[in-house]
């Protein structure tokens, strides 16, 4: 079975603004394929709004239907990364067959993006969008002000295009700094990050006791976070009857940002393959979802405590796919995000990214940032805390903080 190498993705952009353009791909299968993609079209900014995929368990055939939000899409750079997901075929004559995965891939490097720059409304931000469009992953984050109105920053980064390790591509990402800081640069340099620098950027060992009970309760609460949909409420069931073969797992929800990354990624940590599901947004924001699934073994999904711990699983992370806190520390206040990270060890995209751009609409100035990946429970957490600069005129109350930085984050703005 093969298909020209042009033919594995295919874009058919909108010819009207608000539109949805059409994206294709047509590859060998892997457990998790579906997960991937989304988390690709998460970040580069575009809300998928509906989807069709269907898989004989060694090739597949996936169509998202995608919307612009903010701004403009790179789709020859997107159908380049989307490639690049799909699973390794060989060649003959341009006609690409499908091979199997031999081996994992290498983990990118990590470097060190370090800079000095005067403070001012916004900076974090700006730095973080320019990073962005570069395709460098930021990996953790540590940033401090000194008394003076200076700010250390360090950013752990990775390079999509990994080109990091070459004089010109460091140039560039210099220069783009530059052109945003301008003046206010001081200092910037890019290194590779050895082990001895990596132990040291981990964030700190332990969350406080407060921090982990509230956040990181596995208890699904009984009302809905301050500033979401009334209707946010979610419906996750399992039925064997109607397929021979699959066990038929149908989700009822409302929208958010990254909705079907979330339903993907816990799928793929489960190990749970899709041989096929239709996802589409109703009126309202209302979100159906109809997947037919088997378990690693090709069998259907009959133990009940396996049922249920999947729809529990589900339904927590489509409630709560990233959890905002906003907490006292002594005469200073803390926002804490976190995020869990997949069992391949990625984390959500462009989330420092809205938690900056949060900040900067609502006018706060970031005293102090972390970012870093704690154990909390059975699974791993990326946890973003950012201590809020409560300089001379600062009268913003804790709650209108938390709203809209978890606005942002789901797309509720």
């Amino acid at each position: 079975m093969g298909i020209p190498y042009d033919d594995v993705v295919l874009i058919r952009q909108s010819e009207k603004p608000g539109e949805p353009s059409v994206i294709t791909v047509n590859c060998p299968d892997k457990t998790g394929l579906g997960c991937d993609l989304c988390r690709i079209i998460l970040f580069f900014g575009l809300s998928i709004v509906r989807g069709d995929l269907s898989t004989d368990g060694k090739w597949c055939y996936v169509v998202f239907w995608v919307v612009e939000k903010s701004r403009r899409t790179r789709w020859s750079l997107l159908k380049k990364r989307l490639l690049g997901a799909c699973p390794s075929c060989s060649s003959a004559s341009g006609i690409y067959f499908y091979r199997s995965e031999l081996q994992q891939p290498k983990p990118p490097d990590v470097f060190l993006l370090k800079f000095c720059c005067y403070d001012r409304r916004g900076l974090l931000h700006d730095v973080t969008e320019v990073l962005c469009e570069l395709e460098l992953t930021i990996c953790r984050v540590k940033v401090s002000t000194t008394p003076d109105g200076r700010v250390m920053d360090l950013f752990f980064i990775t390079d999509t295009r990994e080109l990091l390790h070459t004089k010109k591509r460091q140039d560039d990402t210099y220069d783009h700094l530059k052109a945003v800081l301008g003046d206010a640069m001081i200092s910037c340099e890019i290194e590779l990050a050895g082990p001895e620098i990596l132990t040291c950027s981990q964030g700190s060992s332990t969350l406080p006791l407060v921090i982990t009970e509230e956040m990181f309760g596995l208890e699904l609460p009984n009302d809905h976070p301050s500033g979401s949909p009334a209707s946010n409420s979610v419906s996750v069931t399992v039925d064997n009857s109607l397929s021979p073969a699959h066990s038929l797992i149908q989700i009822l929800c409302v929208d958010h940002k990254g909705l079907l990354y979330d339903i993907m990624r816990t799928l793929k940590d489960y190990n749970i393959k899709i041989s096929y599901g239709r996802f589409s947004i109703k009126q309202g924001r209302n979100c159906e979802l109809d997947l037919f699934v088997v378990q690693a073994d090709g069998k259907k999904i009959v133990d009940p405590n396996k049922q249920n711990a999947l729809c529990s699983r589900l339904r927590m992370e489509l409630s709560h796919p990233l959890r905002v806190a906003v907490v006292s520390r002594g005469p200073d206040i803390e926002l804490l995000v976190a995020n869990p990270v997949e069992l391949s060890g990625k984390g959500r995209p462009l989330v420092f990214y809205d938690i900056t751009l949060a900040l900067k609409m609502l006018d706060t100035c970031i005293f102090k940032a972390e970012v870093g990946r704690h154990v909390i429970g059975d699974r791993e957490w990326e946890v973003y805390r950012i201590l809020l600069d409560e300089g001379e005129g600062f009268s913003m109350s804790w709650k209108t903080i938390e709203d809209q930085v978890r606005k942002m984050l789901m797309g509720w703005e």
